[in-house]
């Protein structure tokens, strides 16, 4: 079978890998559908890749085959698959911080998600890391899920109401989630800053209050304008700029928001005026990926329809065509989310 590996700087390597086996409590999933995510891009492109890491953690599939002691999943069942699982039972967990969990970073698909043919460990299947899909929910829309669900519980983390206001920055995928998020919550102002034109064209197609580009010098006053001077309710820095950062303290309200969601470069620092936070008594909150219950939440709204994640895929590639797929990924040149198939 395919796999697809991280060979060294900047190049993938697709190589033959030998069938796994299984042990009781596992199952065996034949991928057809995987997503890039940004972290992966980070794994190949970034400072901070290593050869070792796994590729590709938004999978779905077709169950080939399960464990002896399995009883919930069989041949044939449609599946979405986490990568990570927690123990629901740590003092982290029983403090909502799943993802913080020991055991949650100890969890992983093998050989990793990018493969043909991939084994999903007892401990996830048991503990909730695998969710059948209807027969309705194609392949590569599920593979939206993961992503999804990491979006449901950054706005787990901090207040709203009807009416408010946003400014997601960086509107790739991800950030796209965050405006369709923000409609189902009923937000009435929609601000989106990006650096890709096509992003922000793409945007205007989603009833956003205004796409702004990231270097416009005017940037942040066509905000405040955008809100009688009093800035956004809530300010989404959904990509790794720590100057997207900067801008979403000076453009929140007073008592507003920041979430930190796009994942920073390791060792990134920014140089910041604290009392711009807490004389505007700043709230600033991260999200790190997403649990068990976040990932439910997220295969109900793509299921029942309410976000629409098939209009936020541009362009698939074969498992085969992982390089040439990353590298348009990096690019982000005229796409949105790019997705490999079997």
């Amino acid at each position: 079978m395919k796999t697809a590996f991280v060979k060294g700087a900047s190049v993938i390597s697709v190589d033959e890998t030998e069938h796994p086996e299984l042990e009781s409590g596992d199952i065996l999933v034949q991928m057809q559908a995987c997503g890039i995510c940004g972290s992966d891009l980070e794994k190949v492109f970034g400072k901070y890749g290593q050869p070792s890491m796994r590729l590709g953690h938004e999978p779905s599939g077709i169950i080939l085959d399960v464990g002896s002691d399995v009883i919930e999943f069989k041949k044939g069942d449609r599946v979405f698959t986490h990568h990570h699982v927690p123990c629901y039972d740590c003092y982290l967990c029983n403090h909502g911080d799943e993802t913080m969990c020991k055991k949650y970073h100890e969890t992983n698909l093998a050989p990793c998600g990018l493969s043909e043919k991939y084994v999903v460990p007892s401990w996830n299947v048991s503990h909730g890391g695998v969710l059948k899909i209807s027969d309705s929910l194609s392949y590569e829309r599920a593979a939206m899920i993961e992503p999804l669900a990491c979006c449901v519980r950054a706005w787990s983390k901090f207040g709203y109401r009807k009416g408010d206001s946003v400014a997601v920055f960086g509107i790739g995928p991800t950030g796209m989630m965050h405006v369709m998020l923000a409609h189902t919550k009923e937000f009435s102002k929609i601000f989106c800053l990006d650096v890709n034109d096509f992003r922000l064209d793409f945007a205007r197609k989603f009833n956003i209050t205004k796409s702004i580009l990231s270097t416009d010098r005017n940037r942040k006053q066509k905000i405040l304008d955008g809100t009688s001077s009093l800035g956004v309710d809530v300010a989404i820095v959904a990509t790794s700029s720590l100057e997207a950062l900067d801008d979403a303290i000076d453009v929140v309200r007073k008592g507003g928001t920041v979430m930190m969601f796009g994942v920073p470069p390791s060792g990134a620092k920014l140089n910041l005026d604290m009392s711009r936070i807490y004389q505007k008594e700043i709230t600033l909150v991260t999200s790190y990926a997403a649990s068990d219950a976040d990932t439910r939440e997220a295969l109900r709204l793509i299921e029942s329809s309410q976000i629409d994640v098939k209009r936020l895929i541009t362009h698939t590639y074969t498992i085969s065509e992982s390089q040439k797929a990353f590298e348009h990924a990096r690019s982000g040149r005229d796409a949105m989310k790019i997705i490999i198939t079997r």
